[in-house]
């Protein structure tokens, strides 16, 4: 087995032909990086906000006029902290609140293909970290999830940033470089930053775990005593209070125990393939079905990356690939089993197990690639040619699919899901993410008499979107309550979104799919709202809704 000299554990470390130069590795990495960030962070405001985004906003705002608070307590400080100074300089600088709110995570996402690079590259060499940062720069839904104001990107970004600073530390203590425990606890402080931005308490298992592997290996420097142990959960627990000052708040805590309790769950349902579920953790696996990711890997990776992840599975449970492969295990095994099983799923909760996927297919490509090159007995000048343009061919493709996508890359589908012509269909509450609702206001504001009433399923999206129209006069109610929607009258409106359908609300939506729509609102050239202005004759049928009640 190829291993680093002299160090334990064994780590792969050979390298493909044309990356054995690290000069060349540094610059593709360096263009990527920038052509990652390109993607990310242009035309930000080209979708409206999501609901959860507007929260968001709304507690940036409070903290900018009344200073630190517990609205919106549930998460903790960190993204909003980001968020409160990125506004501030948006205004600034003239920048949409759309693009000011999102920046930090489009940036911290772009900074994610550095930090993937340095963490793969510990576990198994240059050659399939490169690989892998270079596809989480490219591919349509890892950009897609650096492009929403939630917190899942930061996640990831400081769950891959403490386990580099971790297995470093590992690195240079089997190295004997005395400075070692500096990392470790570098890698307490990065874990703070992610409790910080979601509290994720399980996730430190991980690190656990692969330390806790060698704990028995006699002749080791890699060691945690109780006093590194004391100083590591100290330093933690400090930089996690800096990190996150909101925790001291008695209203963060408020906010928490309700979130906890399922009493902060807006929507009784998520729409997923078209049938409706329950959206609750609790619900086990009598909510959303265990094959909900399964389906988004198949579908929403581009094909080649599918093909390779396929080729590379196998490979990971190699004894050649290192040990480097037992922390691949433990992630998988930490996220996959848990979210596989509980009832209450949205897609942006893979941003975490992303690189997971892409990983395996860097991997598949080394061993394919590999395998190709022995095949045919090339010499190296000709090997250097070949793998360099077969992996040039391979970024090709997911550089296409996400200039495709542009700048609506949530609705991203591989040919095997249906291609473009299947957007929406699968995961439409996630794939939509209320995109339209700048549109759906500015259409029903060039109609719309004064004071006219507005029935939606997220009326102070609505209302922040009619305020920016100059509408301040309209009036929105929830379309899941039936009591306001019955006291709509003639020249009112109703609008139903894609992805926002739920039990509360279904008899709306299926009543009102034999009626043609006032107008419709379309999502890169998906139909993703309709507008209905109430006529005597649709409202007739609202009436059969409330009459059954």
């Amino acid at each position: 087995m190829p291993t680093t000299a002299a160090i334990h554990p064994e780590r792969f470390a050979d390298e493909l032909a044309f990356l054995r130069n690290k000069k060349i590795t540094a610059l593709i990495l360096i263009v990527m990086i920038a052509i990652g960030f390109g993607l990310r962070a242009s035309n930000l405001g080209a979708e409206s906000f999501g609901e959860d985004e507007l929260n968001k906003l709304q507690t940036v705002e409070e903290y900018r006029t009344n200073g630190l608070s517990g609205k919106n307590g549930e998460h903790p400080f960190l993204m909003k902290g980001l968020q409160w100074f990125s506004v501030g300089i948006g205004e600034q600088v003239g920048a949409t609140d759309e693009t000011a709110l999102r920046f930090p995570i489009a940036l911290f996402g772009t900074l994610t293909i550095l930090i993937l690079f340095l963490l793969v590259r510990e576990l198994f060499g240059r050659s399939i970290a490169l690989v892998a940062a270079v596809f989480y720069a490219v591919e349509p839904i890892a950009i897609g999830f650096d492009r929403i104001a939630k917190e899942d990107s930061l996640v990831l970004f400081f769950f891959l940033l403490t386990n580099f600073l971790w297995i470093r530390g590992q690195t240079l203590a089997e190295r004997g470089i005395a400075q070692w425990p500096r990392y470790a606890y570098g890698a307490g402080i990065a874990f703070a930053a992610l409790m910080a931005s979601k509290y994720y308490p399980h996730l430190l298992a991980v690190t656990a775990a692969y330390y806790n592997i060698y704990e028995y290996v006699p002749v080791r420097n890699w060691r945690m005593e109780q006093r590194r142990w004391m100083t590591f959960v100290i330093v933690m627990g400090f930089a996690f209070l800096a990190f996150n000052p909101t925790i001291l708040l008695p209203e963060t805590w408020q906010e928490m125990l309700k979130f906890s309790s399922e009493n902060r769950i807006g929507h009784d349902g998520y729409e997923f393939m078209g049938e409706l579920y329950t959206h609750k953790a609790t619900a086990w696996l009598n909510g959303i079905p265990w094959t909900f990711y399964y389906i988004f890997i198949a579908i929403k990776t581009s094909l080649p990356v599918l093909a390779l992840f396929l080729i590379g599975l196998p490979m990971m449970f190699r004894r050649q690939l290192g040990d480097g492969r037992f922390f691949i295990f433990f992630w998988a095994f930490m996220w996959f089993v848990p979210f596989s099983v509980l009832g209450g799923k949205f897609t942006r909760y893979f941003t975490l197990a992303e690189p997971l996927i892409l990983i395996t297919a860097a991997t598949g490509f080394y061993f394919g690639i590999k395998w190709l090159t022995s095949k045919f007995k090339l010499a190296v000048s000709s090997a250097v040619v070949f793998q360099s343009l077969s992996f040039t061919a391979l970024i090709a493709v997911s550089v296409f699919n996400s200039a495709s996508s542009n700048p609506h890359y949530r609705m991203f589908i591989n040919t095997l899901g249906g291609g473009a012509a299947a957007a929406g269909s699968y995961f439409p509450h996630d794939e939509f993410y209320d995109a339209a609702t700048r549109d759906v206001i500015n259409e029903i504001a060039k109609t719309a008499t004064q004071y006219a009433m507005i029935a939606c399923e997220t009326p102070g999206l609505f209302e922040y979107y009619a305020a920016k129209a100059g509408r301040g006069d309209l009036k929105f109610v929830s379309l899941s309550d039936k009591s306001k929607v019955a006291s709509l009258g003639r020249d009112d409106f109703v609008v139903v979104v894609e992805g926002r359908r739920y039990f509360s609300n279904d008899a709306y939506h299926q009543i009102l799919s034999d009626v043609t729509p006032t107008a419709t609102i379309d999502v890169a050239n998906v139909m993703a709202a309709k507008i209905y202005k109430l006529d005597v004759a649709t409202l007739a049928k609202l009436a059969e809704i409330a009459s059954r009640n």
